[in-house]
């Protein structure tokens, strides 16, 4: 498989080790604002910067070019990406976080969220923290987090706070060097805690997700999510 990396830093250097090991081809490395011929790819990986990413997808799906998009912090477009996607019978996958352990973690944080609605003597807050890179704060993946517990819960919004009136999801964000990422959600009362967290080790993760997705899309036309990759119902 010929695979474009949209996004040259260190997680697109991370992609190309894994995606070599498994036997497929790095046909371009996209790095700023370097001109490309998209067509000499059978998918493309993105994870550029915010203002870049969603030029990469439309270049892709404009070219009939499978894209894996992973940049977050530009979603505000995102229904515009899914709109070409289909009228041009392409293929897309937008995921926050595509590590196989965080896809998992959305799943336990939405069951979480179901079994703890009831009890309104738990407060639930979030933390997430990652590298000094990283642009947009909270994380994508904070957010799908927050968005889990939205849809299985009475909290109406998040913010990014410490704290929050009882409708609302805080979410502190923290920037440290040399920092994979961690994802925490708590829900607090006066007698006891229950935490769930996930912790990134290193970034081998989100690349190897990332590939595993870019493998499985070749052939299909549509826009899913890591959930199809993953078969999780």
């Amino acid at each position: 498989m010929k695979i474009a990396l949209l996004g040259y830093g260190r997680m697109g250097k991370e992609i190309e080790k894994i995606a070599i090991s498994r036997g497929h081809e790095i046909v371009i490395r996209k790095d700023a604002e370097d001109i490309i011929d998209i067509t000499l790819a059978d998918v493309a990986i993105d994870f550029s910067i915010p203002n870049a990413a969603f030029n990469n997808i439309l270049n892709c799906l404009e070219n009939n070019v499978p894209v894996i998009a992973g940049t977050t912090g530009w979603l505000e477009k995102y229904e515009d990406a899914v709109a070409l996607c289909h009228q041009k019978n392409g293929a897309f996958i937008y995921a926050s976080n595509f590590s196989i352990g965080v896809n998992i973690f959305f799943e336990l944080n939405k069951q979480l969220a179901k079994l703890m609605s009831s009890l309104e003597d738990y407060q639930v807050f979030m933390e997430e923290i990652h590298h000094t890179q990283k642009l947009d704060a909270p994380s994508g993946t904070a957010i799908t987090l927050a968005e889990g517990i939205i849809e299985n819960s009475s909290k109406n919004r998040w913010e990014l706070a410490n704290k929050s009136n009882p409708n609302v999801i805080p979410i502190v964000a923290k920037r440290i060097p040399d920092v994979s990422g961690t994802h925490s959600v708590w829900y607090s009362s006066e007698v006891d805690t229950i935490e769930i967290k996930h912790t990134a080790n290193n970034r081998k993760g989100f690349a190897l997700g990332a590939v595993i997705a870019a493998e499985w899309i070749i052939g299909k036309s549509g826009v899913f999510s890591m959930k199809d990759v993953l078969n999780i119902r």
